[in-house]
């Protein structure tokens, strides 16, 4: 059965399917809509989830047995498969192919898949993905649908923009749906919510301070820890946003974890790095971070952005600025007193 992008969150009010397939040009989407299902099927009762990597070296019957491997306190089960390349190969096929022909009770597999070719949508064991499962394919908008997408996104946040300012941010962001996602999220830290301006939208977008957030976020990738000191003191001297400055230090802590996380399951950093996509420029600054940092420090730095965030919503006391150095300093490796 195939399913609009558009259909999927009334679809997730009703029971789970045993199977659901995404793929798609736009990681973006790809990942939100992911996101939809895991979080139904946490509401459902599938309280347990386990996550498969079809890299390089993937065995193929882990699939199988992690249909089979259930807990014995009962419950039901979210498999979690990404197939990042989109190619599982002969072997891969055919373990696809016998898995949706037997489906087990009290399990839903979710298989996440990058855009596909027109050859890879005719192989046997995507056809029968599609027979069987909920296949939902997301493109991203062209360029003249944009700003619709950009105005759903900004409802779903509780603001709006009138038309003028809705077309700079695409002719701004160039079709990058990332890009975009970035600037609406920006625009719902720096303004309350309702109608913005014209004004308000470019003062957000084409704003560069001098002691930039972009600086920053190089700053805390490449580890200079007196970049990083020198930057928030400017930021600071400034006055930039808080929420704008924790959301810098957070994506990056994100995105080491994410790659980290992929590479941990058995995926290549080429393929996370598509999957995240991280354009070939900016490669070799997360690759040097994934390098210098600890294991798990990524995921430590996203509970200390947590904190500060309470901090800022005024739930916790402390220096507020004070905490965004020492956040940063997890990146180079180094902390202070």
């Amino acid at each position: 059965m195939n399913l609009r992008p558009e259909q999927l969150a009334a679809h997730l009010e009703r029971p789970l399917g045993p199977l659901y397939v995404l793929h798609g040009d736009e990681p973006l989407l790809v990942i939100e809509a992911a996101d939809a299902i895991r979080a139904a099927a946490r509401a459902q009762g599938y309280g347990e989830r386990e996550v498969l990597i079809a890299g390089p070296g993937f065995r193929w019957d882990e699939l199988q047995m992690a249909a089979g491997n259930l807990s014995l306190f009962g419950g039901d089960k979210l498999i979690d498969l990404r197939i990042p390349t989109g190619k599982p190969g002969r072997e891969g096929g055919e373990a696809l192919t016998r898995f949706v022909q037997t489906l087990p009770h009290g399990v839903v597999t979710l298989i996440t898949l990058p855009e596909l070719d027109w050859q890879t949508k005719k192989a046997a064991w995507f056809v029968a993905l599609a027979n069987t499962g909920n296949m939902i394919e997301l493109i991203a908008p062209g360029l003249s649908q944009l700003p619709a997408w950009l105005a759903q996104r900004l409802k779903k946040q509780s603001q709006s923009a009138p038309r003028e300012a809705l077309d700079f941010i695409a002719s701004h962001v160039e079709g990058n749906l990332l890009a975009a996602h970035q600037e609406l999220q920006k625009l719902g830290l720096l303004y309350p919510q309702g109608e913005l301006t014209q004004t308000q939208i470019e003062d957000a977008v084409l704003h560069v301070a001098r002691y930039d957030i972009e600086g920053l976020r190089s700053a805390v990738l490449s580890g200079d820890a007196a970049r990083c000191a020198h930057l928030l003191d400017g930021l600071r001297g400034e006055d930039a946003a808080p929420p704008l400055v924790l959301w810098a230090l957070a994506t990056e802590a994100r995105t080491l974890a994410q790659l980290s996380s992929a590479v941990d399951h058995g995926a290549n950093l080429e393929s996370a790095f598509s999957a995240q996509r991280i354009h070939s420029g900016r490669q070799g600054n997360y690759r040097a971070a994934l390098q210098r940092l600890p294991r798990g420090a990524a995921l430590v730095a996203l509970l200390h952005a947590a904190r500060i965030d309470r901090m800022i919503k005024g739930l916790r006391r402390g220096d507020l600025w004070d905490e965004f150095l020492q956040l940063a300093l997890r990146f180079t490796g180094r902390r202070i007193a």
